[in-house]
């Protein structure tokens, strides 16, 4: 085989893998890679073949096999990405890790649960909850999302506010190395010092470094109540100030959420309350003993209130709080389908410059003739912003004004990815966080790894 930068075809490429797969474990039709072309982004790259990998033999037999002929191999779970870190820009395999996906073990006296990587995160929080445990990273699409992925960016959601993203649950991973060697990192145990922390090293690494094909997760006891509350604000400001009043005054709710008014404006009609001008809206919840849920939610709602809350919602059920995420959800669902294009950035700001961000968008949006949707985790500074434009030949206006969204986030002490990471789609944009030093110390590490650069390559780096 050549080497990746020269592409060799997929049909010499096929030829070799048949002799090491099932027929049925390879997809190189066109028909067959057609999904395997994109993820949540807007990037589309075709691949030359998909493996689909039953266990982690077939892991380190692909990767042995891309060592030897300098083939780069490109992981995958569910495709849920929005930064193209599943994509094939040089070719070579897709190695799809959506059919290892048991749940090997939940040790209730230990409170870990072992799972494969192609686990979906929801089946997870299913699991444990019915042994009467809780796995808290719940990503936007946790319905769909595997934890593999989940590991692989260091997905977050809105429970981080409260109980960290997905990194924090991660206490071991089996991992096999691009020359098909296979490594356990960390311990089972909640503490553990001995030798340098691979595990965290490989979360965030975004397939770069290693291929996950198992993990050891942290449970805990699942909250005895839950209880949620919408709350309308007359604008962004109020919001905010209600978010660091709230955090200040000690209390720490397991999710705020906050929709700016164009959020809202896209699902008016969902909301059991009418919404006009600036209007934004929090959706907060808090959980623990009986009690004290009910306690939080009573002072939550007070000091909403003194901050100027028009509307308080308050959803104590299963089913009320159910339909509040689906409006949640529903914003991200809505922007895609009514814009032409669509660029979803994934931002971090302090939590006191979560209102000075949104109120510079206006000037932005007419400035590059946009549309800026901000939503997001007001407890943690993470705002997904939105950016679209009437149609794709609008795509240079679009990109200069990402520029200058991350110029600014920037200048606000932020960061330019919070939990969707770098991939393809941010990785122009690398330089203007990072310096050149760190960047040639991170490249340094990849190197260790994959000498010969198979493992994902093109990705994060510019």
């Amino acid at each position: 085989m050549k080497q990746h930068e020269e592409r060799g075809s997929a049909a010499e490429l096929l030829e070799l893998l048949k002799g090491e797969f099932a027929p049925r474990q390879l997809l190189s039709t066109p028909a067959e890679l057609e999904n395997y072309d994109r993820d949540a982004s807007e990037l589309r790259i075709q691949p030359q073949v998909v493996v689909k990998a039953r266990g982690r033999e077939d892991v380190q037999k692909l990767m042995r096999l891309a060592n030897r002929h300098r083939f780069p191999v490109i992981p995958r779970g569910a495709g849920t990405g929005l930064a193209g870190g599943c994509l094939a820009p040089h070719g070579g395999v897709i190695l799809a890790l959506a059919e290892m996906n048991r749940i090997l073990s939940i040790d209730e006296k230990n409170l870990i649960a072992e799972v494969e990587p192609g686990v979906i995160t929801q089946h997870l929080k299913d699991a444990a909850r019915l042994k009467g445990l809780y796995y808290p990273p719940d990503p936007a699409g946790l319905d769909q999302s595997t934890i593999g992925g989940n590991a692989a960016t260091n997905a977050g959601g809105p429970a981080c506010v409260k109980y960290g993203t997905t990194r924090d649950y991660i206490l071991a991973l089996e991992v096999v190395l691009p020359d098909g060697e296979v490594i356990r990192t960390g311990v089972q145990t909640r503490k553990g010092v001995v030798g340098y922390d691979l595990t965290h090293l490989m979360v965030g690494s975004e397939g770069t470094l290693g291929i996950i094909t198992s993990l050891t997760l942290k449970l805990i006891p699942h909250p005895a109540a839950i209880a949620g509350m919408a709350v309308i604000f007359p604008d962004m400001g109020g919001a905010t100030r209600a978010v660091s009043e709230i955090m200040s005054r000690g209390y720490l709710p397991c999710a705020i959420e906050f929709m700016d008014h164009q959020c809202l404006d896209l699902v008016r009609n969902e909301l059991p309350f009418a919404t006009s001008g600036q209007d934004a809206m929090l959706l907060m919840e808090s959980d623990g003993p009986s009690s004290q849920v009910a306690s939080d939610m009573e002072a939550l709602g007070d000091i909403c209130r003194e901050m100027g809350a028009k509307h308080l919602l308050p959803a104590a059920g299963e089913k009320e709080r159910a339909r509040l995420w689906d409006v949640r959800r529903m914003v991200s669902l809505r922007i895609h389908d009514t814009a032409g294009l669509y660029i979803p950035e994934d931002v971090v700001v302090p939590l006191s410059r979560i209102a000075d961000l949104v109120a510079s968008l206006p000037a932005l949006e007419r400035k590059y003739g946009l549309k800026i949707f901000a939503f997001g985790h007001a407890g943690d500074g993470n705002i997904h912003l939105n950016i679209t434009a009437e149609g794709k030949e609008f795509a240079d206006r679009a990109e200069a004004g990402v520029v200058e969204v991350l110029r600014l986030v920037l200048a606000m002490g932020g960061t330019i990815s919070g939990e969707h990471g770098v991939g393809l789609a941010k990785r122009p944009y690398l330089t203007m966080e990072l310096s050149s030093a760190s960047i040639r110390l991170q490249q340094g590490i990849k190197k260790i790894f994959d000498p010969n650069d198979i493992l994902n390559p093109g990705k994060i780096f510019p």
